[in-house]
């Protein structure tokens, strides 16, 4: 679960957060929609301690880690990294070390994540089919792939550890159709199998209603709507805000 509370960001005279309260619930695939400039690469940002808020707190609410007691705890990000092994999230290629292959990557995250060579083997086969055969094996560096196979390496490489929250930022930008078709059936899995929550943002209305349980409308900075999607029920409302009706 995350909380937000007072939080706000602004940039000169921009707003670009303002969110007195939100909650994602544990579970949640939450959409994250709005036009240029309406602030989600912003709240993502903030949500990674990437920006500091001018005011306001975000925190994550996970198990706790006192002592052998059961419960949970709320961690705020900008005073602790502790929520870091729960949270995976690509947002832009500067997430990548991209002087490595894919496979050395992958090697390097499952070593700092004490994984052995076989487990990060067997992750990586799990994402065979979103990865079709474009992006191990080639023998390139992750600079010298194409944008949308560095945005398949950050996607994998984000579900990698199998994180309780899973933040990305665009992530059907330049992938080819068959790509952001097998993605969403990717994360639609991963959430049912893991009860993870999920944030996603993206410009492509259909397929981020397509995969979303809840969609939150921003628009310069603030939510003006919460909006339930079960079944794509949010679809009329958005179609409407977005002009496409």
């Amino acid at each position: 679960m995350i909380e937000i509370k007072g939080l706000k960001k602004q940039f000169g005279e921009t707003v670009a957060c303002d969110i007195p309260e939100f909650t994602v619930n544990d579970g949640d695939i939450l959409g994250l929609v709005g036009n240029n400039g309406a602030g989600k690469t912003t709240l993502f940002r903030l949500l990674l301690d990437l920006l500091k808020a001018d005011e306001g707190s975000v925190n994550y609410i996970l198990p706790s880690t006192d002592g052998e007691e059961q419960g949970t705890e709320a961690i705020n990000p900008s005073e602790s990294e502790a929520w870091k092994q729960y949270v995976g999230a690509y947002i832009d290629e500067g997430f990548l070390i991209d002087f490595l292959t894919p496979e050395e990557y992958f090697a390097f995250l499952g070593k700092v994540s004490g994984m052995k060579q076989n487990e990060v083997d067997e992750r990586i086969a799990q994402f065979e089919r979103f990865a079709n055969g474009e992006v191990f094996g080639q023998k390139k560096l992750i600079r010298n792939l194409s944008a949308g196979n560095k945005m398949k390496v950050g996607i994998i490489s984000t579900l990698f550890r199998h994180p309780k929250t899973v933040i990305l930022d665009e992530p059907f930008n330049f992938l080819d159709p068959t790509s952001q078709l097998v993605l969403k059936h990717l994360l639609k899995d991963y959430a049912e199998e893991t009860g993870s929550t999920i944030l996603i943002s993206s410009h492509n209305l259909q397929h981020t209603i397509d995969i979303s349980t809840r969609i939150a409308l921003l628009e310069h900075g603030h939510i003006i709507r919460d909006l339930p999607n079960s079944e794509r029920s949010a679809n009329d409302e958005l179609q409407a805000y977005f002009g496409a009706e």
